[in-house]
């Protein structure tokens, strides 16, 4: 087995550090890849988010913000070794200001099924999470049990379950200079 690893990024994290810590950047996500498994060869990257809400009777801003996703996901879908799997948006009520309240669904299961599936196969000695998910440990857990090193790409200190970094073997944080590296 060659020095391979697989990159599963949680899409809504990464793309919540870019929004909050780093202004919102594109990134060249192919390039942010190879980054997080410095030193090994990409096996494949598995992307996961979910499509922003669609009311009923959608807005054009709403309309525009769905149209973005999907392009985005296409193209993510299109690079070489990128997989992109979709959850779902779930209503959980409204917020102290009345705003609506979204949660995802089904992103998490998919992401440690995918772990699982990989790490079984023994095509990876590592894999590389780009999340700060205390739900992902159960499957961090398993890929360490079979003997697959774990690093974690994360943002800076609160942005991640510190139960999460304890266990990973490896930690990359992602800076404002590393971001600065993949800027289309």
């Amino acid at each position: 087995m060659a020095d391979m690893a697989a990159v599963f990024m949680d899409g809504g994290y990464l793309s919540k550090l870019l929004r909050n810590y780093f202004g919102e950047p594109r990134i060249d996500y192919a390039k942010f890849a190879a980054w997080c498994a410095s030193g090994m060869t990409v096996f494949r990257v598995y992307y996961y988010d979910c499509l922003p809400h669609q009311s009923s009777y959608p807005s054009e801003e709403e309309r525009e913000r769905l149209s973005r996703a999907q392009r985005f996901f296409t193209a993510l879908q299109r690079l070489d070794r990128f997989t992109v799997r979709q959850g779902r948006l779930a209503y959980r009520g409204v917020d102290d200001k009345g705003y609506p309240v979204y949660q995802q669904k089904q992103v998490d299961l998919q992401l440690g099924l995918d772990i699982a599936s990989v790490v079984s196969r023994g095509v990876v000695r590592m894999i590389v999470l780009v999340s700060g998910d205390s739900d992902l440990i159960p499957a961090v857990q398993f890929a360490q049990q079979e003997a697959v090193l774990v690093r974690l790409v994360h943002g800076p200190e609160r942005t991640y379950h510190q139960d999460l970094w304890d266990i990973a073997d490896e930690r990359y944080q992602i800076t404002e200079d590393i971001i600065r590296q993949f800027i289309r």
